[in-house]
């Protein structure tokens, strides 16, 4: 019994690095979200054109071969990333190119008569857009964000493949250690599925209070 409880320490110590992972790629995929959804919608050509070509290529190639671009291709070119930052980097841009269109779908979404209340209200377009148009897309955009997160979450055991202690790097290692398969990935198994769960409860949370004080937004 106590070597497996150092056994979990480990897995306990992998589900940290997990959740840094998740954590961090969120955040680098929602502003790559917001920066490329957005210039989809650009009036200028340039940047629709740059921010197009970044969606189609994150999400046309796979996220092994961004992993590995990250980390054993830029040193060669000089830009030298830790597993942690090499994990951060291919994931939030990766997640970050679907959640673009999300962020674009939402905003298309918002009904016409928003936009010409805008026009009505003398508001300018970034202004519309911030205070009216803004805040009612990102409710729409809540629930494929959540989905997005826990893509993510779920993605992490890639860096794994990298030598990042994950989860799934330590129950490799307890099971080589153990000889024993069932009870590191089974745990695992409980610990995504929780942090999953997690992820969910926090979306719907802060859904209900967005569309609580949503209604002084709509104009």
């Amino acid at each position: 019994m106590t070597q497996w409880s150092g056994y979990f320490g480990l897995i306990l110590q992998g589900a940290l690095v997990t959740i840094e992972l998740t954590l961090m790629g969120s955040v680098l995929a929602l502003i790559m979200a917001f920066l490329a959804g957005m210039g989809r919608l650009s009036h200028v050509l340039a940047l629709r054109w740059l921010a197009t070509a970044y969606i189609e290529f994150f999400r046309g190639t796979s996220i092994f071969v961004q992993l590995f671009f990250a980390y054993f291709v830029l040193p060669l070119v000089g830009v030298e990333l830790t597993p942690l930052q090499a994990g951060v980097l291919a994931l939030g841009l990766n997640v970050g190119a679907y959640a673009a269109e999300v962020v674009r779908g939402a905003v298309q979404s918002i009904g016409r008569e928003q936009h010409e209340a805008c026009i009505a209200l003398n508001l300018g377009r970034w202004q519309g857009m911030r205070h009216v148009i803004l805040p009612q897309a990102f409710l729409v955009m809540l629930p494929t964000f959540g989905n997005n997160a826990i893509e993510l979450l779920k993605a992490t055991s890639v860096v794994s493949l990298i030598s990042l202690a994950d989860l799934t790097f330590q129950a490799q290692v307890v099971r080589a250690q153990t000889g024993n398969t069932m009870v590191p990935f089974a745990t695992i198994l409980v610990i995504y599925f929780i942090l999953a769960l997690l992820i969910s409860w926090g979306v719907r949370s802060l859904e209900r209070r967005l569309a609580r004080g949503l209604d002084g937004v709509r104009v």
